[in-house]
């Protein structure tokens, strides 16, 4: 029989189409809400040669088990479901966790946002939560192989520490808690990941911690991740630049005539860039404090709630403390604040000067 030609696609690593061999599919007939049974059968298709294996999913129960099935299995599965949509809902339910972390965009599709996944999910969404933050040169270092150029990277260094730096804070001052070292890494790792990379996920009501905890939090809301991430916030480059720059001040202070170069990655750094920088932490301090100040309009909202509020907006954050912290949300402001925040988000998101320029009159 001729057959046409198609385009190849995989179905995870199983080359579909283009003219690969047929793979070789079957149906399990176990019950998929018994995950032991459902893997046991699993076991048995691949070492008979299975390439593919469907699972019905009739109800609930089947639908919220494919999480652990597919999690104890490395054959691609298919979910066969018939005339309810909701099912198919909760059988892909795991792809708009995996887009919203790759995105850093953080829409959940659950209440409690990460809060009802297995450590192991909340773990691998840490990790690849961390990985989009850092600058995508770098990654592309890696795929020509120069290795020696991203361990060089000031900005990948000084992002790690600080995040190292606040987990491990974090970490000590919730442990009274939760009382268990384990459970305290993996939800201050967690938390710091998602914000400082401006995902907006959670697995705590991290409203409840200690002051240090939410402080340290709320600084980490400014920093924001690497510049060429798809984070936002004011990008760790930028802090990085002006750090410098104080440093420099100070020396010149201290010795008048001398004459120092910021460097940056390995190189010199013109005045020029050290101003755009300067004006625009200036133009990122009048944005924040007018969107702050309107939001104090709100007879309702302490001063927590509104400062968090237009940090959360601004720097595209999702959860913030007080009254828009993780478990609840901003739908109390009134309308004219929400079209503030709004504006805020879109501020923060295309970033200050080209917005700006492209909304001001020619």
């Amino acid at each position: 029989m001729n057959r046409k030609i198609t385009k190849t696609i995989r179905v995870r690593g199983v080359p579909i189409g283009g003219g690969n061999p047929i793979p070789v599919q079957s149906m399990t007939n176990t019950h998929t809400d018994d995950v032991a049974a459902t893997l046991a059968q699993l076991r048995r298709l691949e070492a008979a040669g299975c390439e593919i294996v469907r699972l019905a999913v009739p109800n609930q129960l089947a639908a919220r088990a494919l999480p652990d099935i597919r999690r104890g299995t490395g054959l691609p599965l298919v979910a066969d479901i018939h005339f309810d949509y909701r099912l198919a809902l909760a059988a892909g339910e795991s792809c708009p966790n995996r887009d919203g972390t790759a995105g850093t965009g953080g829409f959940g599709i659950k209440a409690d946002s990460i809060g009802g996944y297995s450590s192991y999910c909340q773990w691998v969404i840490t990790i690849f939560m961390l990985l989009f933050g850092i600058n995508f040169n770098l990654f592309y270092l890696c795929l020509i192989r120069r290795f020696k150029s991203v361990l060089k990277s000031e900005e990948l260094w000084a992002y790690l520490g600080i995040v190292l730096a606040a987990a491990t804070i974090i970490t000590v001052n919730i442990m009274p808690i939760y009382n268990s070292l384990s459970q305290s890494i993996r939800l201050s790792a967690f938390q710091v990941a998602s914000i400082i990379t401006t995902t907006g996920y959670a697995t705590a009501d991290f409203n409840t911690w200690p002051v240090l905890s939410k402080g340290i939090l709320l600084i980490l809301m400014f920093l924001g991740a690497c510049a060429g991430s798809t984070g936002g916030g004011f990008k760790i480059s930028r802090v990085v630049l002006l750090l410098k720059a104080v440093k420099r001040e100070f020396h010149r202070l201290i010795h008048p005539r001398s004459r120092t170069t910021i460097r940056f990655e390995g190189k010199n750094v013109d005045e020029g860039t050290i101003s755009g920088v300067e004006c625009y932490l200036a133009l990122y301090v009048i944005c924040f404090v007018s969107i702050f100040l309107i939001l104090c309009f709100e007879k309702n909202f302490d001063i927590e709630t509104n400062f968090s509020a237009a940090a959360s907006c601004f720097n595209n954050i999702g959860p913030g403390l007080g009254s828009v912290g993780p478990v609840l949300n901003f739908a109390d402001y009134s309308a004219v604040s929400k079209i503030v925040l709004s504006i805020a988000m879109l501020l923060g998101r295309l970033e200050l000067f080209p917005l700006i320029i492209t909304l001001a009159p020619s």
